[in-house]
């Protein structure tokens, strides 16, 4: 028999609490924060491009209104003295809409220029302004400019008659019947002149009517071409979400598909100019709807499912990369300067992107109508594509060409190195739980400001570039 220990040395031991297992990733409070850090992330980067679209709209929006000499609020007060602001009318009218101190719409006023510029009188057009007052009738008439002869212009401005004839006119009448109809008679000495100012406001009222049947919605046009641009999208969400992709045979065959086929003979691709002309004008679904699909998808996918889908699956330039790619298996390595200054370079074609859609920049053309004097198709390689289709500009046949010689040596060198539409679409692309706020949502920030900054900015450096050249009249 033993003893068993006695005293303080016979105390049972403490239990201690049992340890808690790690908590796993993921779990608990914190681990949901990474999902709604990417849901934050994804509704800002809709929100960046949603802002840098509207901004374009309105100040195209602005431009068709006022064009180069836009209506200001004290033009408009001696005919409404209660008027103290402007707002553009997005609408067939074209016009402005006028507003009190409270900001009540209290009439309406547009100009005659540059929907009549065509109409001339003895030496040119003259631009006229009418107010209408909240009945939408004629209140008054305004000379704002012209380049007809100044002394008729004068005399049919001092003719009281005639340019109060038009007062308490509708819209309707004001387009219904032409001045011939109406029997308006000349300013005796400017006769010219003064039918013209009559002749370019009918002009200008019925512009500005809303166009009727067919003409307003043109009827959807869906030819082979849109049927074979679906069939291509099919293919590369296949190509994107089953074991296709896996398939080397199909891969490859699928890349002759794209370049053969939606390169050259289809020409249905998506490219910065393209992106500029729809925010600018409006999707084009009704005369491409396929190209509009491709568009949708292009965006929506990868924001939503993190695939890249038209990079990846569907640009006839990548493919073509990969394809010369395979020619020179020693690739180069670029030097870390080189590389870092050359990733500067697609935002930077992103911004002139903006800055071009935004003002416009147009010089006289060869034929003596304004044109752009940056074509975006010659940023980038995508219009090349169309040779056998029409005439291409030898700007993108460069760019095109260099790309496919870079990519012998660095691979998919002009979707890392050159490609603005690239950029855009892998800003919008999610990352899941893994994404963060890094530096391509500060540089997108930077290009919101940017286009916020040339928006506000246009009117003071319009004038300040028109500083010092005389009036119309």
């Amino acid at each position: 028999m033993t003893d068993r220990p006695t005293g303080p040395a016979a105390r049972p031991l403490p239990v201690l609490p049992a340890e808690r297992p790690p908590a796993r990733p993921g779990s608990g409070a914190g681990g949901a924060w990474p999902h709604v850090r990417s849901v934050l992330l994804r509704l800002y980067r809709v929100g960046v491009i949603v802002a840098i679209v509207w901004l374009i709209q309105q100040q195209h929006v602005r431009l068709r209104v006022q064009g180069d000499a836009p209506i200001v609020v004290d033009e408009v007060r001696p005919i409404l003295p209660a008027a103290a602001g402007l707002s553009p009318d997005p609408s067939e009218k074209a016009g402005l809409f006028v507003t009190d101190a409270g900001g009540n719409t209290i009439g309406y006023t547009l100009r005659t220029s540059p929907f009549a510029d065509h109409i001339k009188g003895y030496a040119g057009p003259t631009d006229t302004l009418v107010v209408l007052d909240a009945q939408m009738r004629v209140a008054g008439l305004r000379i704002r400019g012209s380049v007809d002869t100044k002394e008729h212009i004068r005399d049919v401005g001092n003719d009281e008659y005639f340019m109060k004839y038009w007062n308490e006119k509708t819209w309707d009448e004001m387009a219904g019947k032409s001045p011939k109809e109406m029997g308006v008679e000349g300013v005796s000495g400017a006769s010219l002149s003064s039918m013209a100012i009559a002749n370019g406001l009918h002009h200008r009222f019925r512009k500005g009517m809303p166009a009727g049947g067919a003409a307003a919605h043109p009827p959807v046009r869906f030819g082979w071409h849109d049927a074979g641009l679906v069939a291509v999208i099919v293919l590369a969400l296949a190509f994107s979400f089953t074991h296709l992709r896996s398939v080397p045979w199909a891969r490859r065959v699928f890349q002759v598909v794209l370049v053969g086929y939606l390169g050259l003979l289809n020409g249905q691709i998506l490219a910065q100019s393209l992106a500029a002309g729809w925010t600018v004008s409006g999707v084009a679904w009704r005369s491409a709807p396929a190209l509009a699909l491709l568009m949708a998808v292009a965006l929506l996918i990868p924001w939503t499912t993190r695939r890249a889908v038209y990079c990846s699956q569907i640009c006839p330039h990548g493919a073509a990369q990969e394809w010369v790619g395979r020619l020179r298996k020693k690739k180069w390595k670029l030097p870390a300067g080189v590389e870092a200054g050359l990733k500067w370079l697609p935002p930077a074609l992103v911004a002139l992107v903006i800055a071009v859609a935004l003002w416009q920049f147009r010089g006289a053309g060869r034929s003596g109508v304004r044109e752009p004097l940056v074509e975006l198709a010659g940023i980038e390689p995508f219009d090349a594509y169309l040779v056998f289709l029409g005439k291409v500009g030898i700007a993108t046949i460069v760019v095109a060409i260099v790309g496919l010689v870079a990519a012998v040596f660095v691979p998919m060198a002009y979707c890392k190195y050159g490609c603005p539409t690239g950029l855009v679409l892998n800003f919008v692309r999610s990352h899941g739980k893994a994404d963060k706020f890094g530096r391509r949502d500060v540089g997108a920030a930077l290009l919101v400001l940017l286009a916020v900054g040339m928006y506000h900015a246009y009117p003071q450096v319009f004038a300040w570039v028109h500083a010092g050249k005389p009036p119309l009249w």
